[in-house]
């Protein structure tokens, strides 16, 4: 095997697309569920303000029942 092996490989060229960056696996992976990650914080958002604001409403409610 010699020291240099690209220098003198032919099919260096055709596999070099390979270690591309954008075909690593954490690219693959970060790019499996695009908007996630907006989508859980908009979900966060929800829920938080559903129980902030709800706390309110069930109090008003439960006095006049």
């Amino acid at each position: 095997m010699s020291k240099y092996p690209s220098l003198f490989d032919p099919w260096t060229k055709r596999d070099a697309w390979r270690k591309h960056p954008v075909f690593s696996n954490r690219a693959m992976f970060a790019n499996l569920f695009p908007g996630f990650g907006i989508a859980v914080v908009a979900f966060s958002a929800y829920v938080l303000a559903e129980n902030v604001l709800g706390k309110g409403k069930q109090a008003v409610e439960d006095k006049h029942h």
